[in-house]
């Protein structure tokens, strides 16, 4: 029988570079003009979101999950330096309890650490906020993702889903 999910909530975060800001609707505007770059999706599938559409979803996700047994946690990434958007993290914690992690950074802000830096705060929120493991399912040939999987300390598992390979990270609950 499932666990029921830890009492996660996602707050705000701070990183040398880096705001991770609970992500909102009013976050959609800014969000569709840095993401909207159709390699942004040859790994994952879709295309870019304009505003509306994508303000309807972090609507969706800010009101939670329909089970709740499920937390939606994301984040919206600013860089700190400029003040723009450049991305998001998010984490899917789950009744097992497992936290599913994923981020984006807009190609513009791409090659500059900015979402493995993301990526390092986020599993380590997860990890401090009880959640014993941490998982990202990465395309194998995207090498960037592979590289911010591998220094936000997950490792890559034997386990595949829609041709994705798994990587996963346990730890200790309460800490990275």
């Amino acid at each position: 029988m499932p666990v029921p999910s830890p009492a996660f909530v996602p707050r705000p975060l701070r990183t040398g570079r880096l705001d991770l800001l609970p992500l909102l609707p009013d976050h959609a505007e800014e969000l569709a003009a840095a993401l909207d770059d159709p390699a942004l999706h040859a790994f994952t599938g879709g295309e870019p979101l304009r505003a509306p559409a994508l303000r309807e979803r972090y609507a969706r996700w800010a009101a939670g999950s329909p089970d709740p047994r499920v937390v939606w946690a994301n984040w919206a990434v600013r860089l700190r330096e400029t003040g723009a958007l450049v991305g998001t993290v998010q984490a899917t914690v789950g009744p097992t309890p497992v936290a599913e992690v994923a981020w984006v950074t807009g190609t513009p802000w791409q090659g500059r650490g900015i979402a493995t830096e993301a990526a390092k705060a986020l599993v380590a929120e997860v990890l401090r906020q009880g959640v014993p493991t941490v998982v990202a399912h990465v395309h194998p040939e995207h090498g960037a993702s592979v590289a911010v999987a591998a220094a936000a300390g997950l490792r890559p598992a034997p386990h595949w889903q829609d041709g994705e390979r798994r990587w996963e990270r346990a730890g200790e609950a309460g800490g990275a």
